[in-house]
């Protein structure tokens, strides 16, 4: 069980603009089925069915009170907290039609968002002593960059940057563009003194460029394990060594142990495999 504070997660207008449009796209003019039923009060538990970091209540709730202002959700679990499978998460007592109308798009989000925070809590274990923190990219489902970036910091990542436009990030293309990493990276400071400056780096010669100027993190693109010991040895701690790409969670910690300081790994929040829940009308089991 984590015992940490949870992060704080992306500010409500943007959890509302997320929930209201995964609504609308799942009940169009109205819930045919829900309409059916008999709209009386009733009760539901949500079922973790297996081991997970559980992530996006926020997400989950606001699901359940746009349909219901009136419905009252008891969670038993805190956001971030490690779960065994078989945990009931929370209960919710509410009107049958609203429960199940918005039991979709509720679990939706919840296991989406678990299911990174499960898969970066599994990374972060796996370097865990080796003093290298483990981040995210870009690589998001669209429309919910901040939802996963949020999921990220659950399972006790770091967020890399959000954009394009709070950090410069130079890659092999732009330094080709720019004629250079020396002239990229004074193009760079000129124009954005007081962005984050992260440049990648093909050799031991690119490195040395890099150290001799001004940036915030280098990032090691496609080094052996003998080149990324050697640019260990060379930074000497005076920049962050980033390592990004071919790094899973069987390579991850041998890539640590190297000495790097990050490691970002895509696959926290494009490779997502969603948590097994499930919400059941009725009183929790005994």
């Amino acid at each position: 069980m984590s015992t940490a504070a949870a992060p704080l997660p992306p500010p409500e207008a943007v959890i509302l603009d997320d929930v209201r449009r995964a609504l609308a796209e799942d009940l169009g003019p109205g819930d045919v089925t829900a309409a059916l039923l008999p709209d009386n009060a009733d009760a539901a538990y949500l079922l973790c069915k297996q081991e997970a970091v559980i992530c996006g209540r926020p997400w989950f709730d606001a699901c359940h009170q746009l349909l219901d202002p009136e419905v009252a959700i008891d969670w038993r679990v805190s956001e971030g907290q490690r779960v065994a499978a078989g945990t009931v998460l929370a209960t919710l007592q509410g009107r049958s039609r609203t429960l199940v109308s918005a039991e979709r798009t509720s679990l939706n989000f919840l296991q989406t968002l678990s299911g990174a925070a499960t898969t970066t809590a599994a990374y972060v274990d796996a370097v865990r002593g080796t003093g290298t923190r483990i981040l995210d990219t870009r690589k998001t489902i669209p429309g919910l960059r901040l939802a996963l970036k949020y999921a990220v910091r659950c399972g006790g990542g770091d967020n890399h940057r959000i954009g394009l436009f709070d950090m410069v990030m130079l890659k092999e293309n732009h330094v080709r563009a720019a004629g250079g990493i020396a002239a990229a990276m004074r193009a760079a400071r000129a124009l954005h003194p007081d962005l984050p400056l992260v440049v990648e780096v093909e050799s031991l010669d690119e490195l040395r460029q890099a150290l001799s100027l001004d940036c915030t993190r280098i990032m090691l693109d496609d080094f052996s394990p003998e080149l990324r010991r050697e640019a260990v040895r060379i930074a000497a701690g005076r920049v962050p060594l980033e390592v990004s790409g071919m790094v899973d969670l069987s390579t991850v910690r041998a890539v640590a142990e190297d000495g790097v300081d990050c490691i970002s790994i895509g696959a926290l929040t494009k490779h997502v495999q969603a948590v097994d829940l499930s919400l059941k009308l009725g009183p929790p089991p005994a």
